[in-house]
């Protein structure tokens, strides 16, 4: 989302200029009125509706939490927008039960990673796409199998790994036809859960408008008649969308502690940057070096 804003084609980003950033932790320095004055110098995690590449947050109050102990501030930061969105992709919304396999695309990136602990702890069987140099680091935290979507073809390997049977739940943040090529690889009562566009984040200016275009008329229509007969379903999520459902996303969180604690949800940082390299933070994430999540620190 981040990088969608800064190319100009975030649709939720607010006029520039703005300060982006969906995440942070750090120190409860202030309150605001009507705020319980316990929460002064306790350690949190936050999300933030924009603002959170600054060393100083404004956040509500009804999306802070307090940072486990175990954590450290960096894992930490890497929990709010990441897992949640895991959570809502594979427990809220895609029901995924214990014995059911688990397509999850991108599964080396941020949401990917926290993705691959939660479907583990929910017994489920894993199958991801990443570059190959991925691989062992993917292997060594769980995931059953791999896929290289840069040599190989991904349907087929899924439907070889499968035996030709699909899979009950696919989570896709690519977009455009993508999506498509995915409620192909469901089986019966499969559910497709589709988040971000992040093929449109391969250039900026008008280069990522008409990218973003492209993207837009490439997108498949989902027939409900032909959902029924199929039964198959398609849903999507965005966190930024539910900021007014406080309720779920703090009972999501909740869950997500709890893995925490449980030592089940293991957030991993791949790369921390300094606020002057944020530049090159996005150039490393723009060109999928990444293996977990990438933050900016003061």
């Amino acid at each position: 989302a981040d990088i969608l804003a800064r190319q100009g084609i975030y649709p939720d980003c607010p006029p520039y200029p703005c300060v982006v950033g969906y995440e942070v932790s750090g120190v409860v320095d202030a309150i605001g009125e009507g705020v319980d004055e316990g929460w002064l110098g306790k350690q949190v995690l936050a999300l933030t509706d924009f603002g959170g590449y600054a060393d100083m947050a404004c956040v509500d109050a009804r999306y802070v939490w307090e940072k486990p102990a175990a954590l450290s501030f960096q894992a930490a930061a890497s929990l709010p927008l990441n897992t949640i969105t895991a959570w809502g992709l594979l427990m809220a919304m895609g029901g995924l039960c214990e014995g059911e396999t688990v397509l999850i695309h991108n599964i080396g990136g941020g949401v990917g990673l926290s993705a691959l602990d939660i479907a583990l702890h929910a017994g489920a069987t894993v199958i991801g796409t990443a570059s190959g140099r991925k691989h062992e680091f993917l292997k060594q935290r769980g995931a059953h199998h791999l896929i290289d979507y840069t040599t190989d073809n991904w349907e087929q390997a899924v439907a070889e790994i499968t035996q030709r049977q699909g899979v009950e739940l696919i989570i896709d943040p690519l977009g455009g036809k993508h999506w498509k090529r995915s409620y192909k690889a469901l089986r019966s009562t499969g559910r497709l859960g589709v988040f971000g566009i992040s093929a449109a984040a391969t250039s900026s200016g008008l280069g990522g408008k008409l990218a973003l275009a492209k993207l837009a008329l490439s997108m498949p229509f989902f027939h409900p008649v032909g959902m029924m007969r199929g039964n198959r379903g398609v849903f999507g999520i965005n966190i930024h969308a539910m900021y007014e459902e406080s309720g779920k996303l703090n009972a999501w969180m909740q869950h997500i502690l709890a893995g925490v604690d449980a030592g089940w949800l293991r957030p991993h940082v791949d790369r921390v940057f300094s606020f002057d390299e944020a530049a090159q933070a996005h150039a490393y994430i723009e060109a999928r070096k990444n293996i977990g999540k990438v933050l900016l620190q003061p």
